[in-house]
């Protein structure tokens, strides 16, 4: 490594460490047990927490990944994915991990850059775009709309009348039809987009790398993103259940020191350990035309991991894990959540079977070098 590129990895590991150490004390001061509740929609609406948006947004962190030229704060997509990791880990109430993501793509397609809350909409139903006098109309309904009713604008795969896809991005247009929850209380909401209409400037083509093997350009980041933020939580699961592992007596002594627990940890640090590396993968393919194959690897290495560990963690943990004062439930709710969004463990698995199937076995060999960036 040259003395001109060490520094720059230098510089970028302070930087890391700042945004990520703001991140810390922004959460420390703002999410609060009292705010914790009332952002809690399992029994309700959950509250939109306005301060801790515009404490998050003042800071410049929904253009974290936008490069510097659009905009934004250029991080490297290794840190951004370390943000959007703590925000996994702290449970954040607020849609940043998609903001930060879906910012950065609609900057890769060409879009100006916006600090506002973003949804990223989940492939369902067709969305249709039709030309009109001024600009387009959209045709579709959309569901499990992550933060709905609160975001100021949604970024979606659509099809125009040739059956191209397109990406757009779309004002809160307020008409939302229902009002749901997934199992850990966030919002997901059901958007009628039927006679919508969007300007020219919002509709663009997604950039190829986010778009390889035909997969939808949103579905593919918002995996991605969901992969991240189950790292996060995994890692929440795994510290709450070696804590309370080493601190709960049984029998006159610790947990953790029983064969068994040491067992059931054991493994619930391997799928961490293989969950987290699956993710680091997919963050360094960020931009580049492996990104969709890595996102496939890492959602479904994810969500398989957050089952074996979620339930882990609950065994560990007793009767007192399964209450809602404590606060494991926010880990593992989210993570048997996150795991069926933006496509299921199956869906990915067979976009990867299809991957390899489609180049035969002589290429598997030269896939995997190039996926871990060789020459192959």
């Amino acid at each position: 490594m040259s003395r001109t590129e060490h520094a720059a990895e230098e510089t970028g590991d302070e930087v890391a460490g700042i945004v990520l150490d703001q991140v810390e004390r922004l959460l420390a001061q703002h999410l609060t047990p009292a705010l914790r509740t009332a952002c809690d929609g399992a029994a309700g609406a959950a509250a939109w927490p306005a301060d801790l948006w515009t404490a998050l947004a003042e800071s410049g962190l929904p253009l974290a990944l936008v490069p510097e030229a659009d905009g934004g704060f250029g991080l490297a997509a290794g840190t951004a994915a370390r943000l959007i990791r703590r925000c996994g880990r702290a449970a954040l109430p607020l849609p940043l991990p998609e903001t930060v993501a879906g910012a950065a793509l609609w900057a890769a397609a060409g879009g100006g850059a916006s600090a506002d809350a973003l949804s990223l909409v989940p492939r369902g139903g067709p969305v249709r775009i039709a030309p009109q006098a001024k600009g387009f109309v959209l045709d579709g309904r959309v569901a499990q709309v992550p933060w709905g009713g609160s975001v100021a604008a949604f970024l979606l795969d659509a099809v125009d009348a040739a059956g191209v896809p397109q990406l757009v991005r779309i004002a809160a247009p307020g008409t939302i039809r229902d009002t749901h929850h997934n199992l850990a209380g966030e919002p997901r909401d059901t958007l009628d987009l039927t006679g919508c209409t969007v300007p020219a400037d919002d509709i663009r083509a997604a950039p190829g790398w986010a778009t390889e093997a035909g997969v939808p350009s949103v579905e593919s980041v918002g995996a991605w993103v969901r992969a991240q933020q189950m790292v996060g939580a995994l890692e929440t699961c795994l510290g709450s259940a070696l804590d309370h592992a080493q601190e709960r007596q049984q029998f006159g002594r610790p947990l953790a020191k029983f064969q068994a627990i040491q067992h059931m940890l054991a493994e619930a640090a391997g799928h961490v350990a293989a969950a987290t590396a699956a993710a680091d993968l997919a963050a360094a393919c960020w931009g580049d035309p492996r990104f969709v194959l890595a996102t496939a690897i890492a959602k479904a290495r994810c969500g398989e991991a957050a089952g074996h560990v979620a339930a882990i963690g609950h065994q560990i943990h007793g009767a007192m894990g399964f209450t809602q004062e404590h606060p494991l439930h926010r880990a593992t709710r989210r993570l048997w959540s996150w795991r069926d969004e933006f496509g299921s463990d199956a869906l990915w698995q067979e976009r990867i079977g299809r991957a390899v199937c489609a180049g035969g076995g002589a290429a598997l060999w030269p896939m995997l070098v190039r996926l871990r960036g060789g020459a192959g």
